[in-house]
């Protein structure tokens, strides 16, 4: 069991989840109040989307974030903050023509994935190890080994940490050719994402699957969407890892209860406190991560 846990909380996602929670932060100010919110709830580490303000659907654009990263840095409130560079992978094949990109793809380079980390340097930012297909429908999430490895080089000249999103097994794998290339410093930090079809399932069995094929020196968070969500969490922290919960991927307190970010990081630090553990502070994570603050 881990007994110094870091919570990390995921904001708001780029998921069609607003018709099913009013109150999902959408704005630059209400993506940096909700990080700010869960902060002060427990939370060492936000790891944030953006969405478009008129539409409320997920966004790259770079002037998004800095306006929400410029908000939390000057609320005085210290925390953590985890950029997601996973946005512009998907592509959905035409009808037409599979071969050219149909509605609903966005697909760029590696370095324009990073942009807004680039410009913003934050001190974590996520890196998807791997292809995969998403739900039921037609998209497919890229990420190529070569794509992969141009964002972990670039990510190890901006002194940005890449938190390793991993799926399945394979992703792992991928993962660990990159810190064996050097491309990702040590210790490094992996994200086990379980339940989304068509990865790894939310169960112990996997989970555990998933943690005894990291580095030895690995340190790793885990999480589960929906229901799962405080399970995995809780599962997570018995097999000694450190946490995620937030909005981007459970909307519910409980049963047909609406949450907010801050009342599932405080859910999960009672857990923590139940289970005999404590909750670190965003300094002792930069510690224990080996971070390089940022301004």
């Amino acid at each position: 069991m881990n007994r110094d846990v870091i919570i990390t909380c995921a904001i708001t996602g780029a998921a069609d989840t607003l018709s099913k929670h009013p109150g999902l932060p959408v704005t630059p100010r209400q993506v940096a109040d909700a990080c700010i919110e869960s902060a002060r709830a427990g939370a060492a580490i936000v790891h944030v989307h953006v969405r478009d303000p008129e539409t409320g659907k997920g966004s790259r654009d770079p002037a998004l974030f800095r306006q929400t990263v410029e908000m939390i840095r000057e609320s005085g409130v210290d925390v953590i903050i985890n950029l997601t560079a996973g946005m512009g992978g998907d592509f959905v094949p035409g009808d037409d023509n599979p071969a050219i990109g149909g509605p609903g793809t966005d697909l760029i380079g590696p370095l324009e994935r990073l942009a807004h980390v680039e410009d913003l340097l934050p001190e974590i930012c996520s890196l998807d190890c791997g292809s995969m297909n998403f739900g039921g429908g037609n998209t497919v999430y890229v990420n190529t080994a070569a794509c992969l490895q141009t964002m972990a080089r670039r990510c190890l000249e901006l002194g940005v940490k890449p938190e390793l999103e991993v799926f399945e097994l394979g992703q792992i794998r991928l993962a660990r050719y990159m810190i064996d290339q050097g491309l990702v410093e040590s210790p490094p930090i992996f994200q086990v994402c379980l339940g989304f079809a068509w990865g790894a399932g939310a169960d112990t069995r996997s989970m555990l699957a998933m943690v005894d094929a990291l580095p030895s020196d690995a340190h790793w968070f885990s999480f589960g969407p929906g229901s799962l969500q405080m399970a995995m969490a809780t599962q997570a922290v018995l097999l000694g890892g450190n946490l995620r919960v937030g909005l981007e991927d459970n909307l519910y307190l409980s049963k047909g209860v609406l949450a907010s970010n801050g009342q599932l990081v405080e859910k999960a630090a009672h857990i923590v406190d139940q289970l005999g553990g404590r909750v670190l502070s965003p300094a002792e994570a930069r510690v224990k991560l080996g971070l390089k603050p940022r301004g």
